[in-house]
């Protein structure tokens, strides 16, 4: 019961904090703008610096509690992170083959209000990147069950507990005001009042396309684990609400941890394992997006849609590069920007274009990609722990 207290009064908190942000960008001027974006960049640094040691204090456990199995585990879930980027991108291309030629595309976007640069900077460098604390989880973790190393599992274990903490009481009750901060900054610069209704109709079935996605990945999910999914999707509400206003993998990582770990299906070993790696692997909603409004732009600016084949190519290696890409805001189309230049010859306008109208989407995309997450842990928790014979499940279900 008290969970379940918890989790309403955090979406309460997020929805509050939503709406507050996006009335205060509407009035305010530039002193408390300053204000703003001043308090945004001292929580987002304390936000990104506990975000690695997440990923080493839960990922690294894990990992040794699988033992044996850790290294296979590791590549199905990379590969299922894979194969679940490049099925959302081709979902998405045979949709924009479909739509787009229908569509009333717009050729102007109307420029932003600049935001304020803060007047007060707290820099709170991270120890190490997301992707080196990835990889020093995966190594100390894979490595320490080959050696059985006990008194180093015992400090990953200890270390465990403490980033649970820090998260539970420091990392959660921060995020609502960093989610309202990001909301105001949308609000005041015009996005959500000027660029959103030009670009609505694109939006909304690029949102349309994330929902079908995450069907798809969760009857799999359903299907593989033989364990019903609404049992996982049903907690994810927070994590959504709080990936749209961080718009960063990264960042939700903290809720979408304490989402998982309420599920009465998922075990403790595979959520703690799946869901820091697939916020750093898994960015289905982002390239799903991203896929479409290629398509879109290439019709704007080129006349044209790219051929099929160009597409594939692309698709194919659109995945590799979402693996890889950084958890944080605009991750996967700054990896992807190489890409888009080299395979499909986007110019500097295409690319401009390109990075104006996925801003606009980009906290819907990263929801997405949190979200799936949960489906992912459920198809590992089929493949690899379908008798519950790692440990127990967190939730207690109804």
């Amino acid at each position: 019961m008290a969970g379940k207290k918890s989790e309403f009064g955090l979406i309460i908190k997020l929805l509050i904090a939503l709406a507050a942000g996006a009335l205060l960008g509407r009035v305010a001027g530039v002193p408390v703008m300053d204000a703003v974006v001043s308090v945004k960049y001292a929580l987002g640094q304390i936000i990104f610096f506990v975000v690695p040691l997440v990923i080493i204090g839960f990922i690294a456990p894990a990992i040794i509690r699988l033992g044996r199995n850790a290294s296979k585990m590791l590549f199905v879930a990379v590969a299922l992170a894979y194969l679940s980027s490049i099925g959302a991108a081709s979902f998405s291309a045979i949709s924009g083959y479909i739509i787009i030629p229908h569509l009333s595309v717009p050729t102007q976007i109307q420029d932003l209000v600049a935001l304020p640069k803060p007047s007060f900077v707290l820099d709170i460098p991270p120890l190490m990147t997301v992707m080196s604390a990835l990889v020093t989880a995966l190594l100390l973790g894979i490595a320490a069950a080959w050696t059985r190393a006990e008194t180093i599992s015992r400090v990953l274990t200890e270390l465990e507990g403490i980033m649970t903490a820090v998260v539970t009481r420091i990392v959660i009750p921060l995020l609502p005001f960093f989610v309202g901060a990001t909301f105001c900054e949308l609000s005041y610069e015009g996005r959500l009042t000027v660029q959103l209704p030009i670009f609505l109709k694109i939006i909304g079935l690029v949102i349309i396309g994330h929902y079908i996605w995450l069907a798809v990945l969760y009857a799999l999910g359903g299907a593989v684990s033989g364990r019903n999914p609404g049992k996982v999707l049903r907690y994810y509400l927070p994590a959504y609400l709080t990936a749209v206003g961080t718009m960063s993998s990264a960042a939700t990582l903290p809720v979408s941890l304490s989402c998982a770990r309420r599920s009465p299906v998922l075990s403790r070993t595979i959520t703690e394992f799946m869901i820091p790696l697939g916020a750093t692997v898994h960015l289905c909603g982002s390239v799903l997006t991203e896929t479409f409004f290629i398509m879109t732009i290439s019709l704007m600016l080129y006349g044209s849609l790219p051929s099929v084949g160009l597409m594939a190519l692309f698709i194919v290696l659109f995945g590799v590069f979402a693996v890889g890409a950084p958890g944080v805001p605009g991750g996967t189309v700054m990896a992807s920007l190489g890409l888009v230049i080299s395979v499909l010859h986007f110019d500097p306008a295409g690319v401009a274009l390109l990075l104006a109208i996925f801003a606009l989407q980009d906290s819907f995309g990263t929801a997405c990609n949190v979200t799936g997450d949960g489906a992912l842990a459920l198809m590992l928790e089929g493949l690899f722990n379908r008798e519950q014979q790692l440990d127990s499940t967190f939730g207690t279900g109804e």
